[in-house]
C-alpha cells in the first residue's frame, strides 16, 4: 500500500537505526510532541532500539488529556440537562471528571452519542428543533477548521440549537512553556505532522532560534520516526537550529491557507488551561464575538465548577516528559485502563495507555517480538549490534 507499507519497512528501518548509531557522540534528549507518534514509537520499541545516548521523553500532544478536568465537569453538567443531545468524538467519553465520566452520564439516561465528525451534529440538530445538541469540541489545531466549519454552517443555515463546548488548544505554545521551564531536559522536538499540515511550520521557525533547538517536522510511521530522529539528532551533533521537514508528503511550510483562513474566521486565540499543566499564555482558540451564540459555556451559565483532581496522578508531569509513566506509583496499580486516575491512562493517545497496552509495565522493560501489524509482524525490535 502505498504510504504505508514503504514505512513500516523493515531494511529501511534497520539502516535508520544503523545511521543513528553512527552519528551519535553524546547523550541527547529529544521529545516527541504527538500522542500518535508517543504510541507508534511506543508500540514498535523504536526508543528502546536507539543507542543509549538517544533518549525520547513524551510531550503534551494528546488533547484528551489536555482538557482541563473544569471542561470535563462542565461537559457532564451540560450533558445531564433533559433537553440535551451532547455529541462528542468517543476518546472523551472516558475521561474521568471530578466525579463521573460521560459514559457514566449516559448509563443513567443521558443522551450522550458518539460522532465521527462535527458536521453530523448538525444533521441531528436539524432532526431534533425542541433539544439542544452540544458537541464537545476538543483538539488541537488539526480538527479546529472542521469544528469551525460546523459553528460557521450552523450560523448560515440558521441552526440556533447547536453549541459548542471549545477547548481548542495550540502546539507552539506549548512548546515555548516547556522550553521557558527550569527543569526542562529538551534538546531537540520532532513536531506533530498533522498539526503542521493545517498550520505549517512557520511558527516554528522563531520558537527553535529563541531556544535554540533544532525541530524537525515528523510522520506517524515507524521510518517517518526514525528518520525524524536521525535528522534531529545529526542536527545536534552539528550544532545546527532551525526547523526541518521529514513529512513533506503531507507538510508544506506555510500550511493550509484555506483551513486556517476558517479557523481565523470562526475562533480567536485566546489563554487557556491545560490539564495538569496549568495555564498558558495565547494557547487556545475560542469563538469570536459573531459566533458567540454557539458558545455552549454561555448558553448554559456553567461558569463556576469545583474540581477535584487525583492527588496520585503525575499525568502533568509525564506530559510535560518530567517523568514518564512507569515511574508513577500508581501506574498499573490504582490507575489502569479500566480504572484510571487521569486522562493519560484512557485516551488512546496517552503516553500512560500506551505504555500500559504495550507492557511497559516496568522502568526495566525489555523489547519483545510482540509488536505486530493486522496480524503480522511489522518492525520487529530490531538488534542493537
Amino acid at each position: 500500500m502505498k504510504f504505508q507499507a514503504e514505512y513500516r519497512d523493515l531494511v529501511a528501518a534497520k539502516k535508520l537505526q544503523r545511521a543513528i548509531g553512527e552519528i551519535v557522540t553524546q547523550p541527547w534528549t529529544i521529545m516527541e510532541v504527538c500522542g500518535g507518534q508517543t504510541h507508534t514509537i511506543v508500540r514498535y520499541g523504536i526508543d528502546e532500539l536507539l543507542p543509549d545516548e538517544v533518549e525520547l521523553v513524551h510531550g503534551p500532544g494528546c488533547p484528551v488529556c489536555v482538557t482541563p478536568l473544569e471542561l470535563i465537569d462542565k461537559a457532564i453538567e451540560i450533558a445531564s440537562c433533559d433537553d440535551v443531545i451532547f455529541c462528542s468524538f468517543g476518546d472523551m467519553l472516558r475521561v474521568p471528571g471530578s466525579r463521573h465520566d460521560l459514559f457514566e452520564i449516559k448509563a443513567s439516561g443521558g443522551d450522550v452519542r458518539i460522532v465521527y465528525s462535527p458536521l453530523d451534529c448538525l444533521k441531528v440538530a436539524e432532526q431534533n428543533p425542541d433539544r439542544t445538541v452540544v458537541f464537545f469540541a476538543v483538539g488541537f489545531e488539526t480538527t479546529a477548521p472542521a469544528n469551525a466549519m460546523a459553528v460557521w454552517q450552523a450560523k448560515k443555515r440558521r441552526i440556533d440549537n447547536f453549541a459548542v463546548l471549545v477547548s481548542h488548544v495550540l502546539v507552539p505554545p506549548a512548546m515555548e512553556s516547556i522550553l521557558s521551564s527550569p527543569n526542562h531536559r529538551v534538546q531537540g522536538f520532532l513536531g506533530a505532522g498533522h498539526v503542521c499540515s493545517v498550520m505549517g511550520y512557520e511558527d516554528y521557525e522563531p520558537l527553535a532560534t529563541r531556544y535554540q533547538v533544532p525541530i524537525v517536522v515528523t510522520g506517524f510511521e515507524p521510518v517517518d520516526l526514525l528518520e525524524g530522529i536521525y535528522r534531529c539528532v545529526r542536527m545536534l551533533e552539528q550544532g545546527k537550529i532551525g526547523v526541518d521537514n521529514q513529512y513533506a508528503r503531507a507538510v508544506k511550510r506555510e500550511g493550509s491557507r484555506v483551513a486556517q483562513g476558517l479557523i481565523k474566521e470562526v475562533f480567536e486565540v485566546t489563554d487557556r488551561k491545560w490539564r495538569g499543566i496549568g495555564t498558558i499564555p495565547h494557547s487556545g482558540f475560542r469563538l469570536r464575538s459573531e459566533y458567540e451564540r454557539f458558545d455552549a459555556e454561555q448558553r448554559f451559565a456553567v461558569g463556576d465548577v469545583q474540581v477535584r483532581e487525583s492527588s496520585k496522578c503525575i499525568s502533568g508531569m509525564v506530559l510535560q516528559g518530567i517523568h514518564k509513566p512507569h515511574e508513577c506509583p500508581a501506574f498499573g496499580k490504582e490507575c489502569t485502563p479500566e480504572h484510571p486516575l487521569g486522562a493519560t491512562m484512557v485516551s488512546s493517545e496517552g503516553a500512560c495507555a500506551a505504555y500500559y497496552n504495550y507492557g511497559r509495565l516496568l522502568e526495566s522493560h525489555q523489547p519483545s517480538c510482540s509488536s505486530t501489524l493486522a496480524g503480522k509482524p511489522a518492525i520487529v525490535p530490531l538488534p542493537t549490534d
